[in-house]
């Protein structure tokens, strides 16, 4: 029979492209002005700086029109006091009869000519001087029972004056009573140590001052303190009265009626804003008798004129303008200058991911960080391009070794050379399997990789697993006139998936028996600790060259350059070593001496891949040690293992399969 063409045709070899094909010149690509860097910085500065410029000159312009108003007088703080001292005047006097004294004292010590009026404007009393006209606009209010407490502190919130006592000031014989209780306490606290000073308050009643409250109350029975405080009739009444007005402003607003003690504050009752209304209401109510009308102040200059005001001039209108114009053209110049420098490596760095070339790093900021982020990176995608060029090649390589056999094994038996008998079809199931065996490692590999490698985690004892697997090699390890051996060192139970952790053992042991002659030795080892679980896998074979040990784990790695597969397999069964034993949350080690042996160690953790939180029993997703491009940046790994065991697919007896 004539060979066909196509049997006579021999496999092609690789044409290998060029490392790095041509590229075609990047275009420069154009975007809308408003997105561009710089005019959104610019925009966004501008605002900025106008924003803080109009806000900075209009507080700068009322700052200081309120500043010179105050020093002309047309604010109350220049005056504060001629108000404080009719404000005295009126708490403690119910008409303004007899101000006009007071009036021309404050005129002579303040050099203003003073003036009172109601509040329709008749004149109740004048420093001096002929009649004038008044401002439209009145210095201040004078009214004890609304005070400003920014011109007067001590009225605090209730805006009553302190001075105003009303139906609260004391009579002289309940003030002379009290002032020789106050002077027999002062004694009595001097002699234990605690000196202090007797000070009449608005009302007459005698106070006790500078001493400390706490050291003060110990001593208060032996002292006499406690009558000292006690309300005299006068206050009892003035009390009675303003609980009775309080807490009928109460209970119009549906609340419980309250106290009110000496002190004018509310007893027991822990939040006081809801009552202070109230309380602050029924004191003017209660001092309105006593207390002089509210009444108009007005401050001139000497001789009756009217105090300048000050308002701006067009000049200064002018001037904070130019100023403000100013600075806001320097805040523009300033910042388009920030912005040309900031985008300047911006568009060097874009420059060089539109040429595909590093990018220069001539600053330690943001942008040169991105800037070496960016070469790392490309680095990176460089370094990841050759390795999965070379896994292409790899795997193309390892399937068409079996497929020529195949291939030239059926063309010589359809050319007669070979007979279809048993021996043949032995052979090609022998390929067949190889080549399946090879699709299903790269698919475990690929599905770690890719996070769906499931592990069925349940109590295991190591040293029964190492029995199985030394069991299931021994046929092989007989055959090669090796020696194996399971070496268990007390309870070695754990947590994990016995087809995975079979798999595990298996690739090992294959991989031992494979590298050491007739007459060596594989031993299995299994040790616990506490909390980890040893399976050591040690061979008397030919070792490992330190200088390979960092590449042990790559995948279609071989120690044997020739990739023969006399001596070794695909390459990728200790690369699904490392996959599985870090999907156990384990790691695995090996230390290698050239014609000494080679020892795998891989160490699990007892409580299995989940931790003590995981469930025996219950399937989990393993994620990957790290991506398939980083393979070579491990370090201890041998490619030259026996092709591993696959996925498991079908859990009843794929192991077996797997390890023959």
């Amino acid at each position: 029979m004539t060979p066909s063409p196509r049997r006579a045709s021999q496999p092609r070899a690789h044409q290998h492209s060029p490392r790095r094909a041509s590229r075609p010149k990047a275009q420069k690509r154009s975007f809308p002005r408003r997105r561009s860097l710089v005019v959104r910085l610019s925009a966004v500065s501008l605002l900025i700086a106008l924003a803080s410029i109009a806000a900075t000159a209009w507080l700068a312009v009322q700052t200081t029109t309120r500043a010179i108003q105050q020093e002309q007088g047309q604010a109350l703080s220049g005056d504060a006091t001629i108000y404080t001292e009719l404000l005295g005047f009126a708490a403690a006097n119910h008409t303004w009869d007899q101000v006009g004294p007071r009036l021309r004292t404050l005129s002579e010590q303040t050099g203003r000519r003073v003036v009172l009026t109601t509040l329709d404007r008749r004149v109740l009393g004048d420093s001096g001087g002929a009649p004038v006209t008044l401002p439209v606009k009145a210095t201040a209010s004078v009214d004890p029972l609304h005070v400003d407490p920014v011109l007067l502190p001590e009225a605090g919130t209730s805006g009553i004056d302190p001075r105003a006592t009303g139906p609260f000031k004391l009579p002289p014989s309940e003030r002379e009573e009290l002032t020789v209780l106050a002077h027999k306490a002062t004694a009595c606290l001097a002699a234990v140590g605690l000196p202090g000073q007797v000070h009449d308050s608005p009302s007459g009643r005698p106070q006790l001052t500078g001493l400390d409250p706490l050291s003060v109350r110990y001593y208060a029975g032996k002292c006499g303190l406690f009558e000292l405080a006690a309300p005299t009739p006068t206050e009892q009444a003035a009390l009675t009265s303003l609980n009775e007005t309080v807490n009928r402003c109460v209970q119009n607003q549906g609340g419980d009626p309250v106290k009110i003690d000496r002190d004018l504050e509310v007893l027991d009752v822990p939040d006081q804003r809801p009552v202070q209304g109230c309380l602050d209401s029924a004191r003017r109510e209660q001092l309105a008798p006593y207390v002089a009308p509210p009444a108009l102040l007005f401050t001139l200059g000497p001789g009756g004129s009217p105090l300048p005001t000050f308002t701006l001039s067009r000049e200064n209108l002018t001037r904070i303008l130019a100023v403000t114009g100013g600075v806001l053209a320097l805040a523009v110049a300033l910042t388009a200058l920030v912005a040309r420098r900031l985008s300047r490596p911006l568009r060097a760095l874009t420059e060089a991911a539109q040429q595909d070339r590093p990018a220069p790093v001539k600053s330690r900021d943001e942008v040169g960080y991105l800037a070496a982020a960016f070469n790392d990176l490309t680095a990176r995608r460089e370094r990841i391009e050759e390795q999965r060029k070379a896994m292409v090649s790899d795997i193309a390589h390892e399937l068409r070794n079996p497929l020529n056999v195949i291939r030239g094994r059926l063309e010589a038996a359809e050319d007669g050379h070979l007979p279809f008998d048993r021996a043949l079809s032995a052979s090609l199931l022998e390929e067949t399997v190889l080549l399946q065996h090879i699709v299903d490692d790269l698919q475990d590999l690929a599905a770690a990789d890719a996070g769906q490698l499931r592990l069925h985690p349940e109590p295991l004892d190591a040293a029964e697993l190492a029995g199985h697997v030394a069991a299931a090699h021994a046929d092989r390890a007989a055959a090669g006139g090796v020696t194996l051996t399971v070496e268990a060192l007390g309870e070695a139970t754990l947590a994990a998936d016995p087809v995975r952790l079979r798999q595990v053992a298996g690739n090992l042991v294959t991989n031992a028996i494979r590298h050491t002659p007739p007459g060596g030795r594989v031993t299995i080892r299994i040790s616990s600790t506490v909390d980890e679980v040893t399976l050591a896998v040690a061979d008397t074979g030919s070792g490992i060259a330190a200088e390979d040990l960092p590449h042990v784990f790559d995948r279609f790695w071989r120690a044997e350059k020739s990739r023969s597969r006399q001596t070794g397999g695909s390459g990728l069964g200790l690369a699904i070593v490392r996959h599985l034993v870090a999907a156990h949350g384990g790691t695995v080690t090996v230390e290698s001496e050239v014609d000494a042996g080679s020892t795998f160690t891989v160490r699990l953790p007892k409580a299995g891949p989940g931790g003590e939180d995981a469930a025996v029993g219950d399937a989990q997703d393993v994620q990957p040690p790290g991506p398939v491009a980083e393979e070579g940046d491990a370090g201890g790994r041998d490619g030259r293992a026996e092709r591993g065991a696959p996925a498991d697919r079908d859990r009843r007896g794929a192991t077996a399969d797997r390890q023959s």
